[in-house]
């Protein structure tokens, strides 16, 4: 029996977590640089600091619910990941009305400080990691296929044009090819008028000498 070829194991999925622009964005990717290519970041984002593996356990549910997918919110903002974000509100704010100094707030109690601690992190089992790993891969294989389609209609267009640019080259050529056959042939009539004419005035010239004696002997 033939061997049956072995599965490709499935990658286990990190939660990874930049601000570019207007929005933090977050990723739920195999690996940093598959988190880079999602981004379309052109340097590494993580070598330079700008961006991190987290794992605040909100962010890296709202990821894992959709791996593969960017996620958005407002910069410096703490609100939900989500596909579509709005921008930043007080953007425009900002340079319409007068800065004015913040009154320092008065230092939170301990009391406080402990009722507002960061929640533990829930950790996902291996089924929902599988099954989120399983949807990343699925949306990197849709992602390429769109790739190809795009490469295949980029180089039909290529191909449309290079026809087309052969097309007209071919008849440039054929139409100066007859420009110079017929400009040939123009010069060739017109050697041979030059010719008739030369021997025209030749022979007009010889008569005319005869005529001329002629009428010299009958005036004598």
């Amino acid at each position: 029996m033939p061997k049956r070829a072995k599965s490709k194991p499935t990658r286990k999925l990190k939660t990874y977590q930049t601000s570019l622009g207007f929005y933090d964005q977050a990723i739920a990717a195999p690996s940093m640089k598959a988190a880079l290519e999602a981004w379309g970041a052109s340097s590494n984002l993580f070598h330079q600091g700008a961006a991190k593996e987290t794992d605040d356990p909100d962010i890296v549910a709202a990821t894992l619910a959709k791996p593969g997918i960017v996620l958005r919110r407002p910069v410096g903002s703490d609100g939900p990941f989500t596909e579509s974000a709005e921008l930043p509100t007080d953007l425009a704010e900002d340079d319409s009305r007068p800065k004015r100094k913040l009154a320092k707030r008065p230092a939170k109690t301990a009391k406080k400080t402990v009722k507002t601690a960061k929640k533990p992190s829930r950790k996902l089992d291996d089924h929902a990691a599988r099954k989120a790993a399983a949807a990343f891969e699925k949306e990197e294989r849709r992602r390429e296929a769109e790739r190809r389609k795009e490469e295949a209609a980029r180089a039909k267009d290529r191909a449309r044009r290079d026809k087309a640019v052969a097309a007209a080259e071919a008849a440039l050529d054929k139409a100066r090819r007859e420009h110079e056959a017929r400009t040939e042939e123009i010069e060739a009539a017109r050697a041979a008028l030059d010719d008739r004419t030369v021997a025209e005035e030749t022979r007009w010239d010889k008569q005319r000498k005869t005529l001329e004696q002629a009428l010299r002997r009958a005036r004598e």
